[in-house]
């Protein structure tokens, strides 16, 4: 069974008290740079994978996007999406990624945030992405990066008085499965190299068109934790685009 820890109550009410979920899209801090990745949405068909609580969603219609669609996994986010964009015309579905099934060239571009990480068979996704993406459609994507993921508990080691000494890096080429603490819980999360996601895409026939690694915003580094952030990077940001012929 696919883990989905954000229908269990605890998580979720710890995750719905995050800076990002108050403050929505402007609490992200790599939200400006991956505004930066998305292209024109004007009347493009737009499919948001892992859409949580559908602050990609609003963006795309508010952008005058002709059709959005957002998929999550989980009933409770889903729920909080329909609330906030209640008044925009967006569809939402309830099902993993993995298992998906929509229609060729159906899709102009494919938003997805923070969510690849959660999933173990990155090649089919992508594969996927590439068959519902319209030729010249655009993937624009965020994950944490595989500097963040390698060690696995994605914490920093710290001294006996509890200050941060460095952020652990370790066992970088074992992709696979990890078992990692977010919000005090255990989560699965699934490692994989840089080469790996970027190597997938042009397997797939996708031409790379921006790599990322977002810095935190100068007018975010008050906030607890965030001038750390500066010390390793946290997320990798990716827009590909499907050739015309492959």
């Amino acid at each position: 069974m696919k883990e989905n820890k954000y229908d269990q109550k605890v998580f979720f009410e710890k995750y719905s008290k995050m800076h990002r979920s108050v403050q929505g899209l402007d609490g992200a801090g790599e939200w400006r740079e991956l505004k930066k990745l998305i292209p024109d949405l004007r009347g493009k068909r737009v499919l948001d994978l892992g859409c949580g609580y559908g602050w990609h969603c609003i963006y795309a219609s508010s952008c005058g996007a002709g059709y959005v669609l957002g998929t999550d996994i989980s009933e409770k986010m889903l729920e909080v999406a329909r609330e906030k964009s209640g008044h925009l015309d967006i569809d939402y579905l309830q099902c993993p990624m993995e298992e998906l099934r929509l229609t060729e060239s159906s899709f102009d571009v494919v938003i997805s945030s923070l969510a690849f990480h959660y999933i173990e068979a990155f090649k089919e996704i992508a594969e996927n992405i590439w068959k519902w993406l319209a030729p010249g459609g655009s993937l624009v994507f965020s994950v944490e990066h595989p500097v963040f993921t390698a060690y696995g508990t994605q914490d920093w080691y710290y001294d006996g008085n509890g200050e941060i000494l460095h952020f652990p890096v370790d066992n970088y080429y074992y992709e696979g499965k990890r078992d990692a603490v977010f919000l005090g819980e255990h989560v699965t999360k699934y490692h994989r190299t840089l080469t790996a996601y970027l190597n997938t895409l042009l397997d797939c026939g996708f031409t790379i068109r921006h790599i990322v690694e977002p810095m935190p915003p100068e007018d975010m580094l008050e906030l607890p934790g965030m001038a750390d952030e500066m010390r390793r990077p946290m997320m990798l940001l990716v827009s590909a685009e499907k050739e015309e012929k492959r």
